[in-house]
C-alpha cells in the first residue's frame, strides 16, 4: 500500500512539476456552441445514451491497465466547446469542454508538408509541425494514468510510445499516443499564457460519433490527475469556474470557462453558496453533490433522503454536475414526486396530452396566464439551489413547453447544463466544494 501511495505521489509530482503557483492571473476561455441546434427529441436521445454510460462508468472500478474505459464526454447534444492552442508554433483546435472525463486529447495527423488540402486549419493537430511535441515512452510512469491496449511495452527501444485508447458514450473513440506539448491560452491579463508539458492524447485513430461533429477532441475537466485543471493548478490555482448562458438566444450571449482563482479578483466577488463536492472511490472523475430535499412552490416533498445518496458498496446513485448533458436526470422516486407535485399546480386547461415523445408534463405555452411551478433543491451544508423555471422547462415544439427533467432508472442523477444556465459555478477542488451564484456571470 505504501508503495502505491508513493508511486502516485511521484506521478503527480512528475506531471505537475513546472512553474510556481500563482493566482495573480487566470485563464479565460470563451465557450462556443454548435450552430445547428438539435431537436428536443435528439437532445433526449443523446442525453439518455450519455447517462447510461456515465452510470456504467460510475459503477465500474477504474483500471487503466485493462479494457478501454467509458466516458460520457462526447454524446451530449448541448456541449460547449473551447478553442485550444497547442504546439510550437501554436495550432488551434476546437475541443469539447467536459466535466465528465479527464483526458485532454486532439485529433492528430502525421502530415509533414502541404497539409491544408487534407487537414484544413483547426481540424487536426500536426505534431511534426511542433518543435516541442514529445510522446511519453510506454515505460514512463505517466503512461499508467491512461487506458491503453493490451500490448507489450518494449522497455529497451528508444522510440516505443505510450499508446492509449478511450471510448465514449456515443460510440466515439480516440486512440493514439499519450504525449506532451506546450499549450498557449488566453489569460485574463490579455497576454497569452504558455503551459509547458501539457499531457494529452494525440489521436491518430478517431471514430467520431454524433457528439464530435462540431469538435476535434475533448478537454477533460474531471478530477483525475491528467485532467486540464489538475495540470494547470500549480500555476493558476486548483479552481475552475464557468457560467453557461442561454445559447438559444439570438445573438447568443458569450459564456466563459475560467481556469484559476478568478473569484479573488476585486471586480469578481459574488456572494457564493457552497456545498461539498463528494468523492465516489469507484468513480473518482466525477463531481458529486448531495441533494438533501426538494420542494415545489414551497411545499417540501416526502422524498426519502437516501434516494439521493451514493451507495458506498456499489458506487451507484448520487448526483453529478455535468457540463456535457443538456437535460437533468433524477432518481425515479424523486422524479415521480416532483412530476406529481408540478402536475397538480398546472391547470388542466393548459396541459397537452400527448406531448412530444419522451417528455412529461407538456403545456400550451402560447396561452396567457400560465405560471410555472417553482422547484427548489436543498443541498448538503445548507445551500439552496433555486433555478428559474426556464432551467427545467424546455420548448419542445412550437408553442409547446415540457418538463426538462427525466427519470434516471439507474438511480444515478445528473444536473445538466440547461439547469445550470445563468449561474456561476465555481469548482473549488482544493476545498472539495462547489460554489454557485446567480450573480457573477459578467466576467
Amino acid at each position: 500500500m505504501l508503495f502505491h501511495i508513493l508511486a502516485s505521489a511521484f506521478l503527480l509530482l512528475l506531471l505537475f512539476s513546472h512553474g510556481t503557483q500563482s493566482t495573480r492571473d487566470y485563464l479565460k476561455l470563451q465557450l462556443h456552441h454548435a450552430n445547428n441546434l438539435p431537436s428536443p427529441e435528439q437532445t433526449l436521445a443523446f442525453d439518455s445514451t450519455r447517462l447510461s454510460y456515465l452510470s456504467s462508468a460510475a459503477t465500474t472500478p477504474p483500471n487503466a491497465l485493462s479494457a478501454p474505459i467509458i466516458s460520457g464526454a462526447s454524446s451530449g447534444a448541448g456541449q460547449y466547446f473551447v478553442d485550444f492552442h497547442i504546439g510550437t508554433p501554436p495550432q488551434r483546435i476546437r475541443l469539447v469542454a467536459d466535466t465528465g472525463s479527464d483526458l485532454v486529447w486532439a485529433r492528430c495527423s502525421a502530415c509533414r508538408t502541404d497539409c491544408s488540402p487534407r487537414h484544413p486549419p483547426g481540424t487536426s493537430f500536426l505534431p511534426r509541425h511542433s518543435t516541442t511535441f514529445s510522446p511519453f515512452h510506454c515505460y514512463h510512469p505517466a503512461c499508467r494514468l491512461v487506458p491503453h491496449p493490451s500490448r507489450a511495452c518494449n522497455r529497451t527501444r528508444l522510440h516505443s510510445p505510450c499508446r492509449y485508447r478511450y471510448s465514449y458514450a456515443d460510440t466515439s473513440s480516440s486512440a493514439g499516443f499519450f504525449s506532451r506539448d506546450v499549450a498557449t491560452l488566453n489569460a485574463s491579463s490579455g497576454k497569452p499564457a504558455r503551459i509547458p508539458d501539457l499531457p494529452f492524447g494525440c489521436a491518430f485513430n478517431v471514430s467520431a460519433g454524433p457528439g464530435l461533429a462540431s469538435a476535434h477532441g475533448v478537454m477533460g475537466l474531471g478530477r483525475g490527475p491528467i485532467s486540464f485543471p489538475s495540470h494547470a493548478a500549480r500555476r493558476f490555482g486548483n479552481v475552475f469556474s464557468y457560467c453557461l448562458l442561454d445559447y438559444t438566444l439570438s445573438p447568443p450571449p458569450t459564456s466563459f470557462l475560467l481556469i484559476g482563482d478568478a473569484k479573488k479578483k476585486p471586480k469578481f466577488i459574488p456572494e457564493l453558496s457552497f456545498t461539498p463536492l463528494l468523492s465516489n472511490p469507484v468513480s473518482p472523475t466525477f463531481y458529486y453533490i448531495r441533494i438533501t430535499a426538494a420542494s415545489v412552490d414551497g411545499t417540501a416533498l416526502p422524498i426519502d433522503p437516501d434516494v439521493w445518496a451514493i451507495d458506498p458498496e456499489t458506487g451507484n446513485g448520487g448526483t453529478i454536475i455535468d457540463s456535457g448533458t443538456t437535460l437533468s436526470f433524477l432518481p425515479d422516486a424523486a422524479y415521480n414526486q416532483i412530476l406529481s407535485a408540478m402536475a397538480r399546480k398546472i391547470p388542466e386547461a393548459f396541459k397537452l396530452s400527448p406531448g412530444p415523445p419522451g417528455f412529461d408534463l407538456c403545456m400550451n405555452a402560447s396561452s396567457s396566464g400560465l405560471q410555472m411551478p417553482k422547484l427548489v433543491f436543498k443541498l448538503l451544508g445548507g445551500a439552496v439551489f433555486e433555478p428559474p423555471s426556464g432551467n427545467y422547462f424546455i420548448d419542445a415544439a412550437d408553442g409547446v413547453t415540457c418538463l426538462a427533467l427525466q427519470p434516471a432508472d439507474s438511480g444515478f442523477g445528473v444536473i445538466g447544463n440547461l439547469m445550470q444556465q445563468g449561474f456561476l459555478f465555481v469548482f473549488d477542488r482544493d476545498a472539495s466544494r462547489l460554489g454557485f451564484s446567480r450573480n457573477g456571470c459578467a466576467v
